[in-house]
């Protein structure tokens, strides 16, 4: 569906509005990053923090007009949508329990959304949230970062062509250190937001990572989680959420599956790996190797396929900007994701559908991410019983 009297708005850049990522925010600036590298982007209004005269500081810092940088988020999507070279879209760069205060606002009044993973920081507001999405024409894109990487796309494409077989078994794991210590008592920002729960949620690691990684295993394989066991905790003293999680999974149609998010792990920096087994054969991909996936045809010598090579295949083709052996990564899976809602955002200026090629995680992939971290957070409250998400 076309947007009403937007559709002679995208012959040049799209008009992108931010909410949160002021001084001192790690997440904006890799948000305005990627949303620059294939110049669909511009980036001309914000409500940078929850503090007007910091949101004021950071609009100067970007040399962005006085009259562009709101002190709320409800005034800005008013005023936005009222100009006539107003936002087209806002990325919503907050703690979680900001998410969906901050996009209804815009999904009222036609204005596209990017957020942050994961949806919410809490089940019930990411069912409202993807009400508020649905009751919309604008779109909803959850920037979970990896599904644009160029070698997901081709392990997805693979198991999608039945490369793999029927999937028996799905391993993937999450781990990082930063957290070992009480970091957040020493003032650290990210790590005082990711540890309350009134920011965070009720999810810590399996919050924060563990959402990562399960997003990553069900779009690879297509799979739909039936029911999981999770055992969680806080190895911390005094640390509010949990910091390491285990979690068993079974989906439907039987494969079994496993999950680890952990950041307490001594050694590892951003250790997301995902494996894959099926009748046929298994696929291994590592972000922190992320140009290189491994295809185990089963009887046969292992395969590594690279990006941009042989052996690769459109799907990862699309999503790839430079030449073989050269290292893309965590940027540039932003700025696929980014890049992927370009598309349909000028698709749908205009009035023609997103083309089927275009791949981006939703608010449906939102929720089932949160439907997933309240299933474990009442899984290991009950000593790791089995229990059904409820999406």
């Amino acid at each position: 569906m076309a947007i009403e009297g937007k559709a002679d708005r995208h012959a040049g850049r799209i008009r992108l509005g931010m909410v949160g990522g002021g001084r001192d925010a790690f997440i904006g600036a890799v948000h305005r990053i990627a949303s620059r590298i294939d110049d669909h982007y511009e980036l001309v209004a914000g409500c940078f923090s929850s503090t007007p005269e910091k949101s004021r500081a950071s609009g100067a810092d970007l040399g962005l007009p006085e009259d562009r940088v709101y002190g709320s988020f409800d005034e800005m999507a008013k005023r936005e949508a009222r100009l006539k070279a107003g936002i087209d879209a806002v990325a919503i760069v907050t703690p979680n329990n900001v998410h969906y205060a901050a996009a209804k606002p815009f999904l009222q009044r036609g204005i596209h959304v990017i957020c942050d993973k994961p949806l919410t920081s809490t089940l019930a507001e990411a069912k409202k949230l993807v009400a508020a999405a649905e009751k919309s024409d604008a779109l909803f894109v959850l920037t979970h970062n990896y599904t644009g990487y160029p070698m997901v796309r081709q392990a997805r494409e693979m198991i999608a062509a039945g490369e793999l077989g029927d999937i028996r078994v799905v391993q993937v794991e999450y781990p990082q250190d930063w957290l070992t210590e009480a970091t957040e008592a020493t003032g650290q920002k990210q790590a005082a937001w990711r540890t309350d729960p009134a920011q965070s949620g009720a999810g810590g690691s399996i919050g924060d990572i563990g959402t990562h990684a399960y997003n990553l295993a069900c779009f690879v394989t297509g799979l739909t989680l039936s029911e999981l066991s999770a055992d969680m905790q806080s190895f911390v003293e005094g640390r509010r959420l949990d910091d390491n999680a285990h979690v068993l999974m079974r989906f439907e149609g039987g494969a079994r599956g496993m999950l680890w998010a952990s950041q307490v792990a001594p050694g590892n920096e951003n250790g997301l790996r995902l494996r894959v087994y099926g009748t046929k054969g298994g696929l291994e991909w590592e972000q922190e190797e992320p140009n290189t996936l491994w295809h185990a045809p089963f009887g046969e010598p292992p395969r590594r396929l690279t990006r941009g090579n042989a052996g690769s295949g459109a799907a990862a083709g699309r999503v790839t900007r430079i030449p073989p052996g050269h290292p893309e990564g965590y940027l540039e899976g932003f700025a696929n994701i980014y890049t992927e809602a370009a598309h349909a955002i000028r698709a749908l200026a205009a009035g023609q559908p997103v083309p089927p090629e275009v791949t981006m995680p939703t608010v449906r992939d939102g929720l089932a991410g949160m439907a997933f971290v309240d299933a474990c957070v009442r899984s290991s409250n009950r000593n790791g019983a089995w229990v059904s998400p409820n999406a």
